[in-house]
C-alpha cells in the first residue's frame, strides 16, 4: 500500500505515526516558513488554490512571502478533507472547532495537535483495517482522554468534529480508489 501522510504528498514513515507534523516542522524551523512553491509541492495544491483559501479567510494571512506553521497545518487539514467535503463545509467545521482563523485564543485545540491526533487515528484505523463508526469513535475517545484536561468543556464538540473529519478523509480515500478502478474499466473499453 502506498500510504501518504494526510493532506500531503509525503510518503508515510513510522516516524510520522505519532507526530505527523514532525515530518514538516524541521523544514519550517530551518527556513522560517515555506514558500508558496514549497507548500505547493508538499500538498500537491496549485499556488492559486492556496492563495484563494487565504483570500476567503479559511487560512490566516501571510506576513511576507513565507507560510508559517499555523498556515501550513490549516492548509493540510483543509486539503485532507476536500476530497469528500465542500470547502465551505470544511471552513464551517474548522470554525466550529477553532473559531476565528486569525485568533488562536478561541481554539479548543491547536491545529498542529488536532492534525497529529487525526493522523494517529487514521494510521491506527488503517493498520487495524477498521474504519467502522464504533471503532473510530473508540479511537477518538482514547486520544481525547489523553488531553481531556485541556479540552474538558468542549470534548463532545471536538469528538463530533473529529469523527466527521476522519470519516470525510476515509470517504475521500474510498472515492479515489473507486475512481482508479472505474478509470481502468473505462480505459479498457476504448
Amino acid at each position: 500500500m502506498n500510504r501518504i501522510i494526510p493532506g500531503t504528498t509525503l510518503k508515510y514513515s513510522e516516524q510520522a505515526r505519532d507526530e505527523a507534523f514532525s515530518m514538516i516542522s524541521p523544514v519550517l524551523d530551518a527556513t522560517g516558513g515555506l514558500t508558496l512553491s514549497q507548500l505547493s509541492k508538499l500538498t500537491g495544491l496549485e499556488g492559486s488554490t492556496i492563495q484563494n483559501w487565504i483570500k476567503r479567510g479559511w487560512v490566516s494571512s501571510t506576513h511576507g512571502k513565507k507560510y508559517s506553521e499555523q498556515q501550513v497545518v490549516r492548509i493540510l487539514l483543509i486539503n485532507m478533507l476536500r476530497g469528500s467535503m465542500k470547502l465551505d463545509d470544511i471552513a464551517g467545521l474548522m470554525n466550529y472547532v477553532n473559531g476565528d482563523v486569525e485568533d488562536t485564543s478561541d481554539d479548543i485545540i491547536a491545529d498542529v495537535k488536532l492534525y497529529n491526533i487525526l493522523c494517529r487515528i487514521i494510521f491506527t484505523a488503517e493498520d487495524e483495517g477498521a474504519f467502522a463508526p464504533d471503532t473510530v469513535r473508540r479511537l477518538i475517545k482514547k486520544e481525547l482522554s489523553d488531553i481531556s484536561q485541556t479540552v474538558s468543556s468542549d470534548a463532545e464538540k471536538l469528538h463530533k468534529s473529529m469523527f466527521a473529519m476522519i470519516m470525510a478523509y476515509r470517504s475521500a480515500c474510498l472515492k479515489h480508489e473507486m475512481e482508479k478502478v472505474l478509470s481502468s474499466i473505462l480505459n479498457k473499453q476504448n
